[in-house]
């Protein structure tokens, strides 16, 4: 019973971090920690439906129709060798994004979220060409890494929120342990990966 418990914590963890998150989570965070606060909530909820759109739904869907004509299900699709085409996909889907929010003149901070996550995407298919590699810690290192990045250029104290984060990121981590879905080096190469992408992109 207590095994069944922790698998299905596991899943629900997977489930509710998934690595599409990245750019509404840092989207949010800009809205309600910057200036862009300001910002008539019209023009907020624009933003952030078009990226839910591009960076969650699409992404989403394209995946399951592509697992869904190959058979396959989730924990199949987990095989770095089927990783690749989903790669391409998210890909994909948050390079049009990107490429139209530079088209709406949207804020260099707003787009540069896009870019981190695009980054992030771009190393870890690029990893995954000879080695798996956990996109969930890679996401939630990328919070980390422009969290980090955005206290340094609003001047701001990250660290109940730095310690949430690395909270969170050790129980996405466990979790993907636990399914089986990656060793534990797997999962910290993802999360420094990551962290460093989305700082660097950021800053």
């Amino acid at each position: 019973m207590k095994v069944k418990n922790l698998i299905l914590t596991a899943r629900v963890l997977s489930l509710v971090f998934t690595p599409f998150y990245l750019p509404i989570v840092g989207l949010l965070a800009l809205f309600t920690f910057s200036y862009m606060s300001l910002l008539p909530w019209q023009y907020k909820l624009v933003v952030l439906g078009m990226v839910y759109i591009f960076t969650i739904l699409f992404p989403t869907l394209l995946i399951h129709f592509y697992c869904k004509y190959q058979g396959w299900n989730l924990i199949q699709l987990g095989a770095r060798e089927r990783r690749m085409i989903p790669y391409i996909i998210s890909i994909l889907c948050y390079f049009c994004c990107y490429y139209l929010m530079i088209m709406m003149h949207i804020p260099s901070f707003m787009a540069r979220i896009l870019l981190a996550a695009l980054a992030i995407q771009v190393m870890c298919a690029i990893i995954n060409i000879w080695w798996k590699v956990s996109t969930h810690t890679a996401a939630i290192g990328g919070v980390l890494g422009a969290l980090v990045a955005f206290s340094f250029l609003f001047a701001f104290n990250p660290i109940g929120w730095i310690c949430l984060v690395i909270i969170i990121a050790g129980m996405v981590g466990s979790s993907r342990i636990i399914l089986m879905q990656h060793s534990l080096s797997q999962v910290v190469v993802g999360f420094v990966t990551g962290m460093l992408c989305g700082f660097f992109t950021i800053i």
